[in-house]
């Protein structure tokens, strides 16, 4: 059916076309989604949906080095990531999704949570972005029953983008992407600056170890991380992430009491009881102990760390903001 549907569509749309079947095959692999359809039910753990405004970013830091949506974007023939590189926009269809992600959750009496986004970065500075932010911001306040997850590796640009000022709307939580502790020392002093309803760092890819304790038991006066979330690079040229990193994540996340989520190894694997034929590295990461890890594939890898699936969430919205 799609085969034939796509032969009433230009040369262009039917290659597009043609791809997205081969992309519906790999999406579990890359947990990102191209056609709009496929933007409900997101394979990524930690939220419901996802919504791109638009496709297309620059690298910023090393977590962009292998950036699967760039490479997904260049695999379907589209050049998005570069700074005077044009930015893909999506169809009035698209954009009506999340209105009716909206009275589904109304109708349930549940919320969902909506990535935002994983084909772009919301915060990158360029005024002919402006009117879609414009229009993202207003879609947010037309979804009361969905909470919109900001993660940026932008957030210095912030305040100077939202319309909020000190007065965050219930629904919008804030992130920053972390990957080694110089990333976090620039970051999260940043992300802290906002008055949003859930603070949250995504340590993906963990390419260091990082230490959050400052920013997890802040002060009276001021605003903390409470939520984390863990995961190691997929894709064929992924860097290990060693698991004393993330071991150390979890137990700060516990003597703080805020939400810790492991989202996956990635392709690389603690070697213990996998079996042999796969590329091995040793991996000292600081620590005194040598690591073996083993690149058996996302899938393979799987999400248990130290045999428990962490899936923790930041605490009741009323208790966030209390100081």
């Amino acid at each position: 059916m799609q085969y034939l549907s796509a032969l009433s569509y230009s040369r262009q749309r039917l290659t597009i076309n043609y791809k997205c079947i081969q992309y519906t095959v790999l999406s579990s692999y890359w947990g990102i989604e191209f056609d709009t359809s496929m933007a409900k039910n997101s394979k990524i753990e930690w939220t419901h949906h996802t919504f791109n405004p638009w496709w297309g970013c620059e690298r910023v830091s090393p977590a962009c080095k292998h950036c699967y949506a760039e490479t997904w974007a260049r695999r379907l023939g589209l050049d998005l990531w570069s700074k005077g590189a044009p930015r893909r926009m999506l169809s009035s269809a698209y954009w009506r999704q999340p209105l009716a992600w909206d009275r589904e959750a109304r109708e349930a009496g549940v919320r969902s949570r909506v990535f935002c986004a994983s084909m772009a970065d919301v915060f990158e500075s360029r005024s002919d972005l402006n009117p879609v932010r414009e229009q993202l911001w207003e879609t947010i306040s037309s979804t009361p029953n969905l909470d919109w997850l900001l993660l940026t590796k932008r957030p210095q640009h912030v305040s100077q983008l939202v319309p909020w000022g000190q007065q965050w709307p219930h629904n919008v939580w804030l992130g920053t992407t972390v990957e080694t502790q110089r990333w976090a020392d620039r970051r999260a002093p940043l992300l802290l600056e906002h008055a949003a309803v859930v603070r949250f760092v995504s340590c993906e890819p963990l390419l260091g170890p990082i230490d959050l304790t400052p920013w997890l038991n802040p002060s009276k006066n001021s605003f903390g991380i409470n939520w984390v979330i863990v995961g190691g690079e997929s894709g064929h040229r992924a860097r290990p992430m060693n698991p004393v990193w993330a071991r150390h994540l979890r137990d700060q996340c516990e003597a703080y009491d805020v939400g810790f989520h492991f989202k996956q190894w990635g392709n690389w694997s603690p070697s213990d009881g996998l079996p042999n034929g796969h590329r091995t590295r040793i991996l000292n990461g600081g620590t005194a102990l040598a690591v073996s890890m083993t690149n058996v594939g996302k899938k393979e890898s799987g999400r248990k760390l130290d045999g428990y699936e962490w899936n923790g969430l930041p605490l009741d919205h009323g208790d966030l903001m209390e100081a």
